[in-house]
């Protein structure tokens, strides 16, 4: 138990410092975090505050959806957005492709420990997958189709309203799934080990903790 209140105290915050150095690129984001601009732009809400909102506005879809949440869960929508706006007020502005490309890079790879420690942990998916669970499990859509036109619509509703979506979105999409499916088997609490020493059972990733 130390530990798995350890990782999610500390992947939360590390999700958070990971989104931020993505926002700070300029490059594009993923499609949440496009939404989550776009209404900050509209509203004057920082980004960080309105993924925290996002948050609690999706875990009401939660209530016809008959999904329970975790403790995991409700940490999600108090840190992660938190983390992520006390960051980007201390974050220098970026300048220059190759800078952003990197910062961008950096972002990614944060993100993608992060969600190992957080998955990990096993308290409750976040707000963002329990709606495509919840998805799955009420009405019988796949998790790939419920995901794919959930992130589509906010990806377009958020790109409208003036987010950013351009390499960082489509390079946070190619690469996030692989990288959790490296990260999440190293950091999973719950992982099952085999009698040999030099091998382990494979871990299936959950999903990206949003």
């Amino acid at each position: 138990m130390p530990r798995r209140i350890l990782q999610l105290l500390i992947g939360l915050p590390l999700y958070g410092v990971g989104a931020a150095l993505t926002v700070d690129a300029g490059l594009g984001v993923d499609p949440w975090t496009v939404l989550a601009e776009g209404l900050s732009i509209r509203t004057g809400i920082g980004v960080g505050w309105m993924t925290n909102i996002l948050g609690l506005l999706i875990l009401l879809l939660w209530i016809p959806l008959r999904q329970r949440p975790g403790i995991g869960t409700l940490a999600n929508i108090l840190i992660l957005g938190t983390a992520m706006q006390l960051t980007l007020w201390v974050l220098p502005p970026v300048s220059g492709f190759l800078a952003q490309l990197g910062v961008l890079i950096c972002g990614i790879l944060l993100v993608a420990i992060a969600s190992g420690l957080y998955i990990g942990a096993r308290f409750g998916p976040g707000p963002r997958d329990g709606l495509m669970t919840g998805l799955h499990s009420r009405f019988g859509m796949p998790i790939w189709a419920a995901r794919a036109s959930v992130e589509l619509t906010v990806l377009i509703i958020g790109w409208l309203l003036g987010g950013t979506v351009g390499l960082g979105t489509v390079l946070f999409a190619a690469t996030i799934g692989p990288l959790v499916h490296i990260t999440l088997p190293l950091l999973d609490t719950q992982r099952k080990r085999v009698p040999s020493p030099s091998a382990s059972a494979p871990v299936t990733p959950l999903a990206s903790p949003r």
